[in-house]
């Protein structure tokens, strides 16, 4: 374990492996991620698998600032002239983020993809898709970018490794359809960056510490975690209403939080530690709205315990990876 020094003198990045340090090392300068609504739906939503999508799921939750018209070009010029005054990137990944992003003929996907790596500023693709919406078509273009020099990441919406929680939340897949999306990636050399969410019903912090350790244990590039949150307009909404949710605390969050990171191989790079609601939609809990406050949390805690990301990976058993 580390020395405690004072928290002011720390950052997050001290103490976890972030995916902008990450960046930031291998090319020089800082390179921010453009989101992207490229018009996809999802065959949890269209009928195909379901209708509704997950119980949790109103898309505008976890891509608050993407913009909605379907032409990539205009979505980059528009974000990155927001970043570039804000930040002063000159390079960008682009996210295409909202719904299921692989879930389109691939020709399409093509088309969609090469307008956006055509920019000259944009370094690369991160693609946010579902574990049964990955065939090897779409995986064989999303390698054949890599093999250009572009930087590609496959991320996968996993959410919980149990499938009992899947389910419940209705969403359509099973941890089977998980690990065999990982191995197809990694089978191609993508790198995989797997979302997992605390808080999830009827889920404590030791499953959501389980979840973890099986996705470790298939092997991961990658990582985001964020927290359940209750937002206007979904099924969740009404379980809230009813009583039958219960929002996760913000010490459970920050406490779980860095348990997960220090049971993390250090060279697995932290894409997010937490994620935030608009204030128009967001109903609980109410601590969704405080990025800074959670992460300045989570850095305080680590500090505080003396741990940093590693620092209990090697002294855990294997996790059982069964259907």
């Amino acid at each position: 374990m580390l020395e405690k020094p004072s928290f002011s003198s720390v950052v997050l990045s001290d103490r976890v492996n972030t995916f902008g340090q990450d960046l930031l090392r291998r090319y020089g300068e800082r390179v921010h991620k453009l989101a992207i609504n490229a018009g996809f739906t999802c065959p949890n939503r269209d009928g195909t698998k379901g209708r509704g999508g997950c119980t949790f799921c109103n898309n505008v939750s976890f891509s608050p600032n993407a913009r909605s018209e379907p032409d990539v070009s205009e979505q980059l010029a528009s974000g990155r002239k927001i970043l570039a005054k804000r930040t002063g990137a000159r390079k960008f990944l682009a996210y295409f983020q909202a719904y299921t992003n692989t879930y389109a003929d691939v020709d399409d996907l093509d088309r969609m993809y090469r307008q956006a790596l055509s920019a000259p500023d944009v370094v690369g693709l991160s693609v946010g898709t579902r574990p049964d919406c990955v065939p090897p078509a779409v995986l064989d273009l999303l390698a054949s970018y890599q093999a250009e020099g572009y930087e590609v990441w496959l991320e996968l919406g996993l959410q919980s490794a149990f499938d009992p929680t899947l389910e419940k939340v209705n969403r359509g897949h099973d941890f089977a359809e998980y690990r065999q999306a990982a191995a197809a990636a990694h089978a191609r050399g993508l790198p995989v960056c797997t979302h997992l969410i605390v808080g999830l019903p009827g889920e404590s912090a030791t499953d959501s510490l389980l979840s973890l350790d099986r996705v470790l244990d298939l092997g991961v590039e990658g990582l985001k975690i964020h927290p359940l949150h209750v937002v206007k307009g979904t099924m969740l909404a009404n379980q809230w209403r009813r009583g039958e949710y219960q929002p996760l605390g913000f010490d459970n969050y920050v406490d779980t939080v860095v348990q997960m990171v220090a049971r993390t191989p250090a060279e697995v790079v932290y894409h997010r530690l937490t994620g935030t609601a608009p204030e128009n939609i967001l109903l609980a809990p109410q601590w969704c709205n405080w990025k800074w406050r959670v992460l300045n949390a989570i850095t305080r805690r680590l500090v505080e315990s003396g741990l940093e990301q590693g620092a209990l990976a090697a002294s855990l058993p294997a996790a059982v990876n069964s259907d």
